[in-house]
C-alpha cells in the first residue's frame, strides 16, 4: 500500500482532522504568478480562430459518438487553447465571495478563462513539442496565456523523444505534434498547502476535458495519456520534478503530418530546455505530503495499465430495489460550446431559490456530468464516477437525496426531507447558501480500489475525473441558463454517512451546486476575445 492511501484518507478526513501544517496562512504579498515567465524567449502570436455555432455542446458531450477522425491545424489549436485557458474577458461582481474587496483593484483583476480552476489559481502549464510537420519551426513551445502566443523554449525536432517516453500502448493516431501538461507545484501550494495536490489535479481533468469537449464538437479527437516516462519528459522541459509534476500529454492528429518527416533521431539525444522560469515570489516553501505525493505518483509511471485493470474500481452500482423517480428528456444543449464557455462562471451565493430548476435542466447537467467522467485515452473506458443529487427546488420533484441512474436516465430516491440544513451545516465556507441551489450534485469515486487496481498514480486519474466531471457541468449549467458553483469545503465523511456509502467505498470528492441566480444582480463584464 503506497502513500497514496494514506493521503487520500487524510483528505476524506480533513473536515474533523485537520493536514498539516493547519497553522499555515498564506503571505499574499508574496504570492507566485498565475503562470510562468520566461524573460526573453522571443513569441508568435497564435491567430484568430471562429467557432462554428454548429459545434453545439450536445456533440461535444455525446458519450455515443466515435472520436473525431478530423486534424487539427495553428487555428484549431489557437481556438482550443484560447477557449480553454486563455484570458477571455474581465469580470467584477458583486456577490459572496471572500476576495470581493480586492476585485475593483486592477492588479488583482479576476480574469475569466473558460476552464474552471481550484481557486481561480490555474496552475497548469501547456507545452506545444512541435515536429516537422508543423507550421513552425520544430521546437518546444510554451503557451503565454496573458498574450495569447507561444514562447519558444527550445529549438530542435525533440517529438521523437515525446513518442518515446509515450512508449507502446499510447493514446492516439501518429503525430509529431504533442501538448505537455505540467502543473507548477508552488502556483497553487502557496495558497492550499498540503492540500493543493488534490486540487491541482482536479484542474488537470478540468483543462482536458474543456479541450475534448471543444474538440468533439468540431469532429477533432483529444486522446490524453496519463502513463508515459515522466522522468524522461521532466527533463526534457528542464522540470524540477521536486517543484513540478508532468501530468498528461495529448498527441494532436495534425494535418501534413508524414510520418517519414524526421523525429526518429531526437528520441535518443539527451537535450533540454535551458530556459529557467523565474519565479516572483522570494519565499518558496515545500511541503511533505506535496513533495511524497509526487514522488508515489510519478514512480511507476511507465506501467500503463492493461485493457480491463480498472474493472475492479468501476462506480458502484445503483440500488434496483431503491424507488425510482422518473425524469423528462434533458433539455438539449444546442449552444456552441465556445459561447458556453465564454459565459461560464462560479455563482458565489447569487443562488435564488423561488425559482425552481426544472427537470430538464437538471437531467441535462446530470447527463453532462456522466458524459464528461471517461477521460478517454489510456484510462480505459471504465466507468469510475457515480452521481448523487440533493434536492431542494426542483419543479415536480420531492426533496430528497437521489442517486443518478445513466442507464435509465433516472433518479434512485435514497433518502426522503429537506437537505438544505444538512448540506449548510457540512460546508466550510460562507460563499454560498447551500440550500437556495436547485440542487447540489456530488461525484463519488472508489478511490482506493482504483489505487489497489493501478498503484499510486491512480490518484491522478481520480482526481483528473472528478475535474472532468465539474467542468462537464459547469459548461452545460451555462448552455441551459443556469447558476453554477464546484466547492472542495466540506465534510467528506458527513456525505459518505448521510448517502449509507460505508460499505462501497465511494468517495464524495467535491460538490456541485446548480440553480437560478437572483435576477439583475450588480455585475460588470468587459470582454478582450
Amino acid at each position: 500500500m503506497g502513500y497514496a492511501h494514506e493521503y487520500a484518507a487524510a483528505i476524506m478526513h480533513r473536515g474533523r482532522v485537520p493536514m498539516d501544517p493547519a497553522d499555515y496562512v498564506p503571505n499574499w504579498q508574496d504570492g507566485p504568478r498565475k503562470a510562468k515567465f520566461y524573460p526573453g524567449a522571443d513569441s508568435f502570436p497564435l491567430p484568430e480562430a471562429p467557432y462554428p455555432s454548429d459545434a453545439t455542446l450536445d456533440r461535444g458531450l455525446c458519450p455515443e459518438g466515435a472520436p473525431g477522425d478530423g486534424e487539427f491545424d495553428l487555428t484549431t489549436l489557437s481556438g482550443m487553447l484560447r477557449d480553454s485557458y486563455g484570458l477571455t474577458g474581465r469580470r467584477l461582481g458583486v456577490q459572496a465571495n471572500t476576495d470581493l474587496s480586492a476585485l475593483p483593484f486592477y492588479p488583482l483583476a479576476n480574469w475569466s478563462r473558460g476552464s474552471a480552476s481550484g481557486g481561480g489559481l490555474y496552475p497548469v502549464g501547456v507545452h506545444w513539442v512541435s515536429g516537422p510537420s508543423g507550421p513552425v519551426p520544430p521546437g518546444v513551445h510554451y503557451y503565454s496565456t496573458r498574450h495569447h502566443a507561444m514562447q519558444r523554449l527550445l529549438t530542435g525536432d525533440v517529438s521523437g523523444q515525446v513518442r518515446a517516453a509515450l512508449g507502446e500502448g499510447a493514446p492516439g493516431a501518429a503525430t509529431d505534434q504533442y501538448l505537455v501538461l505540467s502543473i507548477k507545484y508552488w502556483q497553487n501550494s502557496f495558497k492550499y498547502n498540503s492540500f493543493s495536490f488534490h486540487a491541482v489535479s482536479m484542474d488537470l481533468g478540468a483543462c482536458v476535458q474543456t479541450w475534448r469537449m471543444w474538440a468533439a464538437a468540431r469532429g477533432l479527437a483529444v486522446e490524453p495519456a496519463l502513463w508515459f516516462d515522466e522522468e524522461r519528459l521532466a527533463a526534457l522541459l528542464g522540470a524540477d520534478p521536486r517543484e513540478e509534476g508532468i501530468f498528461a500529454v495529448v498527441p494532436l492528429k495534425w494535418a501534413g503530418y508524414n510520418q517519414r518527416s524526421g523525429g526518429e533521431v531526437a528520441a535518443s539525444a539527451p537535450v533540454s530546455v535551458r530556459r529557467k522560469d523565474v519565479e516572483r515570489s522570494r519565499a518558496v516553501l515545500t511541503f511533505d505530503a506535496l513533495l511524497r505525493m509526487q514522488e508515489a505518483t510519478s514512480a511507476g509511471a511507465t506501467a500503463r495499465p492493461a485493457p480491463g485493470a480498472l474493472a475492479p474500481a468501476a462506480a458502484h452500482p445503483v440500488d434496483p430495489a431503491a424507488p425510482e423517480v422518473e425524469l423528462p428528456p434533458a433539455r438539449p444543449l444546442e449552444t456552441d460550446v465556445r459561447t458556453a464557455l465564454r459565459d461560464r462562471r462560479s455563482s458565489f451565493g447569487r443562488f435564488e431559490g423561488q425559482k425552481p430548476v426544472t427537470r430538464p435542466q437538471l437531467a441535462a447537467c446530470l447527463g453532462a456530468a456522466i458524459a464528461g467522467s471517461r477521460l478517454g485515452g489510456d484510462t480505459g473506458e471504465v466507468p469510475l464516477a457515480k452521481l448523487y443529487a440533493f434536492v431542494s427546488h426542483v419543479e415536480g420533484l420531492e426533496p430528497g437525496s437521489y442517486a443518478y441512474d445513466p442507464e435509465r436516465r433516472s433518479l434512485r430516491r435514497v433518502r426522503e426531507g429537506r437537505p438544505g440544513e444538512f448540506l449548510q451545516k457540512n460546508y466550510f465556507l460562507a460563499n454560498y447558501n447551500l440550500e437556495q441551489a436547485g440542487a447540489v450534485l456530488v461525484p463519488t469515486v472508489r478511490t482506493t480500489a482504483v489505487l489497489d487496481a493501478v498503484g499510486d498514480r491512480g490518484y491522478r486519474l481520480v482526481n483528473a475525473t472528478i475535474g472532468a466531471v465539474a467542468q462537464s457541468v459547469y459548461t452545460a449549467a451555462s448552455a441551459v441558463d443556469l447558476g453554477c458553483g464546484v466547492a472542495l469545503g466540506f465534510d467528506n465523511i458527513s456525505y459518505i454517512e448521510e448517502l449509507g456509502l460505508e460499505g462501497t467505498g465511494e468517495a464524495p470528492l467535491l460538490i456541485m451546486m446548480i440553480g437560478n441566480e437572483r435576477p439583475a444582480s450588480a455585475d460588470f463584464r468587459y470582454e478582450i476575445a
